[in-house]
């Protein structure tokens, strides 16, 4: 979501208040389309195209931030990494939340953006002062609904990561644990009756994370809507 947020408004902001008509069709067009591209191309694509290219920024972020424990470590050799597993959701992530941030931009009454650059206002300002504030709300359940797609990704991560058992945070080695949907996807055919005992608990553990994540997605519209009511 760090990657993902700030590219969706920034190119919804880009669709609906700076680019002219002949190049905002096309480009909200190409955005719209990257959501019904299946997540096993974006999990193909990671791990057989953008893993190798990115071999030598994973190097050179090892080398000078390696004393940030995130990019800290042995670097993992084919670059399937959770930093590309991170891009690759980020890249899912963004159809979605374009498109909503994209439509409560452009439903800012006209009134007000024209009262804020009747007043001196410049373009930013008028975008910082009035569209930012009547669009909050939207903007929250926008990056919400992002958040739950990449929640309950699958195959792309699976795809991508070479996953072990071990849990780390470090970005960039080979020692990458598995999300909780992808090791269900994983281990799910297992005869074992106490790993299907403790899938379903992580599987109960995401449903639950994940309606907390909506509640407070709700609580916070909520609260934006009696404020600008």
């Amino acid at each position: 979501m760090i990657i993902a947020v700030p590219f969706a408004i920034g190119l919804a902001l880009f669709i609906s208040h700076y680019a002219p008509r002949r190049i905002a069709v096309p480009v909200a067009y190409v955005i719209d389309i990257l959501a019904a591209v299946p997540s096993v191309i974006y999990g193909l694509w990671g791990a057989r195209t953008l893993a190798p290219a990115s071999h030598g920024l994973q190097t050179w972020l090892n080398a000078h931030l390696g004393w940030i424990p995130l990019f800290g470590g042995q670097i993992s050799a084919t670059g399937r990494t959770m930093l590309i597993a991170a891009i690759v959701l980020a890249i899912m992530v963004l159809p979605i939340s374009t498109a909503i941030c994209r439509e409560v931009f452009q439903r800012t009454p006209k009134l007000l953006e024209e009262a804020a650059l009747g007043l001196g206002a410049t373009r930013w300002e008028m975008i910082r002062y009035a569209v930012f504030p009547h669009a909050r709300s939207g903007m929250v359940a926008g990056m919400m609904l992002g958040l739950g797609r990449a929640l309950g990704e699958t195959m792309a991560v699976a795809m991508v990561l070479s996953a072990s058992p071990q849990v780390t945070f470090k970005l960039l080695t080979s020692d990458n644990p598995a999300t909780i949907a992808s090791n269900i996807a994983a281990n799910y055919q297992a005869e074992d009756v106490r790993i299907q005992t403790v899938l379903i608990a992580t599987g109960l553990v995401l449903f639950v994370f994940t309606f907390l994540v909506n509640f407070v997605a709700r609580a916070i519209v909520a609260r934006s809507e009696r404020r600008f009511a």
